[in-house]
């Protein structure tokens, strides 16, 4: 799915026009394309003055550090040429210690640190070929051969590949979507993730103080963080939520959730569950916008731990290094982009209306402007500002210069919402085709897992052990609503030995695989 928040006005303009989905043809089978949506900071200079005034002051802060900077040692140059007295060097060394040495260091904000994750690897009785997925919903006689013939171009042109799962329930001719089958799914997902990571982290249930459940489609009364607190026998005075209907960012957002919680509450773990439970989400119906997500969406689940505890940064893998998180659930279109609701005959699933493409390119590029703001090194700003400006007043013709953030960022864990959205939105950001890797892998070993899927793609580069100290990895969320969040998390340590573990083990050496 999709999401992020940016400028009412602002517009994304498309080379392919967005096809209704009556009008797929064998040559556009796959609708959800990002296609000709260009550079991400192309147009950024349209994006609200709010945000271009946040990129400005962060490129004129960096420029005023330079600045002192520079007067610091020439005025140092001086003393020495008149020979002052050692006391006044020592106050202007003073001054240069506290405003470029120390800082950082002053900071009070508390470090949280991802400790571990663990990623859940589906049985192989659940395992959906692509024949089997086809002759098993040909043998329903709510789909016509239209119908079918349009899940056969989804399924082929998607990216996954025909080892992807699904839940039993699912099996079943017809499908079987009661609440006790969705019960099922939810103790089939999560209590090995959960098992696993305690098993990792040498962690007790009851050593866990914030309890963190995502799962957009299906949300019982008790809830799932309840199902979890009951299976394992949590502490009475456990922080738990349940967050639903967020969409594939909705494990990125919980860990900003997760990270906010452990500011004020000290000495702390927080366990995130990541998830979404099929059985429920399956659609009946015959509406093409609809029948998207019976062929896209696959199992899957993670569970991660996080902490501020200042002794756990010598066990920790990662911390959180910066977020930044937007929605554009205020526009109309932003909020009707993806919505579950009923069709004409009753049954219930999840549309993706024509805007979202447009919409999610513009909530995407705002996300980036405010992250390029956060995390680029001065040049970076200081090139991309002159170009707006530049382009603005001086040469209308000239084009924006698009900052590198593999300056910064070493690995990129991107949306699975299909291999073409994949490629554009590394075409946006100027990635390599090692750098879209882990992505394309995952959505062709597991499918779209929905806001499990990063995970599945940080555990690819573990096990590929490309993962090295001081590397930073970008976690990019993005669901319905619309929303966006990016995670970037700083390594602690070299990830090693990681190969024969997790969803990958005995896989990985398999990969990558080329269509």
């Amino acid at each position: 799915m999709f999401a992020c928040t940016c400028s009412r006005h602002a517009k994304l303009s498309f080379t392919t026009p967005f096809k209704p989905f009556s009008d797929l043809t064998q040559n556009q089978p796959y609708p959800l394309s990002l296609s000709g949506m260009g550079n991400s900071f192309e147009t950024s200079h349209n994006l609200p003055y709010t945000m271009l005034f946040k990129y400005l002051r962060s490129t004129l802060s960096e420029i005023l550090r330079f600045v002192i900077l520079i007067l610091v040692v020439s005025i140092e140059a001086l003393f020495i040429l008149q020979r002052w007295k050692p006391i006044f060097h020592f106050f202007l060394f003073s001054f240069f210690l506290a405003l470029f040495v120390l800082k950082p260091y002053l900071s009070t904000r508390p470090v949280v640190y991802l400790v571990d994750f663990s990623c859940f690897r589906p049985p192989c009785f659940c395992r959906i070929p692509f024949s089997a997925f086809l002759e098993n919903v040909s043998m329903i006689n709510i789909f016509d051969g239209e119908s079918i013939a349009f899940m056969s171009k989804i399924l082929t042109s998607s990216g996954q590949g025909e080892e992807t799962y699904l839940p039993p329930a699912l099996h079943y001719i017809p499908p079987k979507t009661h609440r006790q089958e969705s019960i099922n799914e939810v103790q089939m997902v999560l209590f090995p993730v959960m098992d696993d990571l305690l098993s990792k982290t040498d962690l007790s249930p009851r050593d866990i103080d914030i309890l963190i459940v995502n799962c957009s489609g299906f949300c019982p009364s008790p809830s799932l963080s309840s199902i979890i607190i009951n299976k394992y026998s949590m502490k009475s005075d456990i922080k738990s939520y349940n967050l639903s209907g967020m969409g594939c960012s909705a494990s990125s957002l919980a860990i900003d959730m997760a990270r906010n919680l452990l500011k004020t509450h000290q000495n702390s773990y927080a366990v995130v569950l990541s998830t979404e439970i099929l059985s429920t989400g399956w659609y009946s119906g015959q509406e093409k916008p609809k029948l998207l997500l019976n062929c896209l969406f696959r199992m899957g689940s993670a569970a991660i731990l996080l902490t501020n505890k200042k002794e756990a940064k010598g066990s920790s893998k990662y911390k959180v290094f910066c977020m930044v998180r937007n929605q554009r659930a205020f526009d109309d279109k932003g909020y009707h982009a993806g919505i579950r609701e009923e069709d004409s005959n009753g049954k219930l699933g999840v549309t993706l209306n024509r805007d979202v493409l447009q919409i999610a390119g513009e909530t995407l590029r705002a996300n980036i402007t405010i992250l390029g703001s956060k995390i680029l090194p001065f040049t970076e700003k200081l090139w991309h500002c002159v170009s707006i400006i530049r382009k603005k007043f001086i040469q209308k013709s000239g084009e924006i210069y698009v900052p590198n953030f593999k300056t910064v960022i070493h690995h990129f864990c991107l949306p699975t919402s299909g291999r073409p959205i994949i490629k554009e939105i590394a075409k946006s950001l100027k990635l390599g085709e090692k750098d879209i890797e882990p992505a394309l892998m995952t959505l062709h070993r597991f499918g779209n897992q929905s806001s499990s899927a990063l995970w599945y793609e940080l555990a690819y580069m573990e096990a590929k052990e490309r993962v090295k100290k001081g590397d930073k990895v970008w976690q990019l969320g993005m669901g319905t609503g619309i929303k966006c969040c990016s995670v970037i998390l700083e390594c602690l340590k070299p990830i090693v030995g990681d190969s024969n573990k997790g969803p990958w083990a005995d896989c990985v050496d398999k990969y990558p695989v080329m269509d």
